[in-house]
């Protein structure tokens, strides 16, 4: 076979690629469009001096130059169609369709698209330009730090991290109204920041199979140490430390197989280089973001880790085809890493035209061009980012030592380059080896995070004798505010049994905690009493803070429906005690009533009337049997509720347990009720009997009409 490639764009992710694949003994020749300084230099290789842009121009060009196979390096002709134009005359594209390219065009289209797919990303909110108002709102209640995103493509630049919530509403003024962005800034995504290290998984796809290189990290900011502004990418290496082999098992099984998985089902099935951006958080992987080729500078180092054996073009062939699981994408041992040089003022205005001089380079040591061109014999800069200096060694210490002699044989004027690219990693390795709560398991930081996520909704359940502030020791409940004068305390605790199974399998969690109240204060009120304050016990093996914050947002709008303060609680992370991804729930209820108004009274006589006040639904009792049924049904918690069709069957099991404070308080403060009870597990023939003066040895019961 003698392939002929068309690759698309100008970068030193380009050089790489066409590096690449002119050591394939299946191509015969490459063709670069537009091509840089260094690009032409390569086996195999010529520039073609058209814009990438000009798509009849380009399939003009590869119909007389009989291309099969074109590799467009940058995201916007994918964005805008170039896979469908040579598709209609029958040449193949390492890249996906428009549709499919979306995902990377629209941050508003991925989100949506993650949560359909249940994959692990930040908590969002997406906000039409015409919808500040609504967004300004959102940051100011959601009870998290926000990130701001423009959703279309802004050049990389259209992500803000304010770091307060007047900063976040000045940024939403800056995207919505200011139209900074342009169209990018139709739809706005604010999103929930997340905190660990990040790192870029680049996988092949072809549809069905997804096949990743080892995970990368990218270094964004111009100044060393992290500092300065937002650039294309300083430099990268890889594989990355934090990466381990579990998380990348991980993110395979949690993100990467999901996402190929739900794009198929849903009509655009993605071909190419599927490039995910992860936050590793202390509850897991979590996508930033998609993006839709090859990363830039990731792609020049992760070239040098592909194995001698391993043949890009065939790769690149096998995806096209729809085969790749018949061929092997092997990397060898070892560390690659890359460093770019920059023009001096990047990533603001620059000079160009400065010429370049490269000695000879250590053996293992690649200078792969990006802004550059050549002009008759020398070759002089052309854009911010110049040259990325590559290398692959045995070790990272060594691949970094290589890399930066190599850096010193490249010259050029106002050179601006970051002595400090792996710096994450070599500060792991410097580490002390000693065991953390982190490495045990557990994650102090996410447990903080979780109570500063929920201080807003706690605060929303104040009442007179509570502040509803958390985070101190004990929570605290002033009786006197509350104006009784002969109080007797009463308190109950329950849970929700299997309940809980069902919103776990079924992914919603914002139910349940409203359960929890209500199975206590229920108690609490058979007794005639109010209930004044409520405290929770969360428990899990990994914390996961949006679902635990999901469950919380539950209890606090349960104790604002029972009028009772949510005072405190414990959050319990606890490896090893349950399933991952599973969690338990125990609730505490505090109340009270005048001595003179307890229930159950004695003077509960035969003739008196015995009302039922109905239920919302299964309430929490009885799960192990509905989920039997269930199972046994062939149904699932995602099928249509075969008795409403308006909803899943999940979500209508889940509706939450009456809270009959409001409805029955105010009669048995009036003395009109003499006894109650609460029907919950063992129905009335176990929950009648436990008020004694309800079954009177001469009473009877009939149906009463109030007519």
């Amino acid at each position: 076979m003698s392939l002929r490639v068309l690759i698309l764009g100008s970068g030193g992710r380009e050089h790489a690629l066409a590096w690449r694949l002119s050591r394939s003994d299946l191509v015969q020749s490459i063709y670069v469009c537009p091509g840089n300084g260094g690009t032409s230099r390569e086996a195999k290789t010529s520039n073609i001096d058209l814009p990438a842009s000009d798509f009849p121009a380009l399939i003009d060009f590869a119909i007389k130059n009989d291309i099969s196979l074109v590799l467009p390096g940058p995201e916007q002709p994918l964005v805008d169609g170039v896979e469908a134009h040579f598709r209609k005359v029958g040449i193949p594209v390492f890249g996906p369709t428009a549709l499919a390219a979306r995902m990377e065009g629209s941050k508003a289209f991925s989100k949506a698209f993650m949560a359909r797919h249940s994959i692990p990303t930040a908590q969002f909110r997406v906000f039409a330009a015409s919808q500040f108002d609504e967004a300004v709102q959102y940051v100011k209640t959601c009870g998290f730090r926000v990130v701001l995103k423009a959703s279309g493509l802004a050049g990389g630049k259209g992500v803000l991290i304010p770091e307060s919530t007047d900063a976040a509403i000045a940024g939403l003024r800056e995207l919505m109204v200011e139209s900074v962005f342009g169209d990018a800034g139709s739809e706005v995504v604010v999103e929930e920041l997340l905190e660990g290290p990040e790192v870029s998984v680049l996988a092949f796809a072809d549809g069905y199979t997804i096949t990743p290189l080892p995970a990368a990290q990218d270094h964004k900011r111009i100044g060393e140490g992290d500092t300065g502004p937002n650039t294309g990418g300083m430099g990268a290496y890889a594989p990355a430390p934090v990466a381990t082999p579990a998380v990348m098992e991980q993110i395979m099984k949690e993100t990467l197989q999901p996402t190929i998985s739900g794009m198929r089902k849903e009509g655009f099935p993605f071909v190419g280089m599927l490039f995910t951006g992860f936050m590793l958080t202390p509850s897991g992987p979590k996508v930033l973001e998609y993006n839709v080729r090859f990363g830039d500078p990731e792609t020049e180092a992760l070239m040098l880790l592909l194995s001698d054996d391993t043949d890009l073009a065939a790769v690149l062939l096998a995806c096209v085809e729809r085969r790749l699981d018949a061929v092997d994408v092997k990397t060898r041992a070892g560390s690659a890493v890359s460093v770019v040089l920059a023009s001096h003022g990047y990533p603001g205005s620059y000079p160009k035209g400065k010429p370049i001089t490269t000695g000879d380079l250590p053996p293992g040591v690649f200078a792969f061009h990006a802004g550059t061109v050549q002009e008759g014999e020398a070759t002089v800069t052309a854009g911010g980012r110049v040259i990325a200096v590559s290398a692959y060694a045995p070790t990272l210490r060594e691949a970094l030592d290589l890399v930066y002699a190599g850096v010193e044989r490249v010259s050029f004027e106002g050179k601006t380059f970051r002595r400090d690219i792996a710096h994450r990693a070599l500060q792991n390795e410097q580490a002390a080896p000693g065991l953390t709560y982190a490495q045990a398991g557990v994650s102090v930081d996410a447990g903080n995070s979780l109570v500063e996520a929920i201080k807003p909704l706690v605060r929303a359940t104040r009442r007179p004798g509570a502040d509803a502030e958390i985070g101190g020791f004990g929570g605290v409940f002033d009786l006197k505010a509350v104006g009784y004068t002969d109080p007797v305390l009463v308190s109950g605790t329950d849970g929700v049994g299997t309940k809980l199974r069902v919103a776990m399998d079924a992914g919603i969690h914002d139910s349940v905690g409203v359960d929890l109240v209500a199975m206590s204060v229920n108690d609490l009120l058979v007794q005639g009493a109010e209930p004044l304050y409520f405290l929770d016990y969360y428990a899990c093996s990994k914390l996961d803070v949006p679902v635990a914050a999901e469950v919380i947002k539950g209890i606090a709008r349960g104790c604002q429906e029972a009028n009772c303060a949510l005072i405190g609680g414990e959050t319990a992370e606890m490896p090893g005690m349950y399933q991952e991804g599973d969690y338990d729930l125990a609730g505490f209820a505090v109340g009270a009533v005048e001595r003179s108004l307890i229930l159950p009274r004695a003077d509960i006589r035969a003739g008196d009337v015995l009302l039922g006040v109905s239920s919302s639904g299964v309430h929490s009792n009885g799960f192990s049997l509905v989920r039997k049924i269930v199972a046994l049904s062939g149904l699932s918690y995602t099928s249509q509720c075969p008795w409403n069709d308006g909803t899943t069957l999940g979500r209508a099991l889940l509706e939450p347990t009456r809270i009959y404070v409001k409805s029955v308080l105010p009669a048995a403060r009036a003395g009109l009720i003499k006894g109650m009870s609460h029907i919950t597990g063992g129905g009335f023939t176990e929950n009648i009997p436990r008020d004694a003066t309800l079954m009177h040895p001469h009473g009877s019961c009939r149906p009463y009409s109030a007519s």
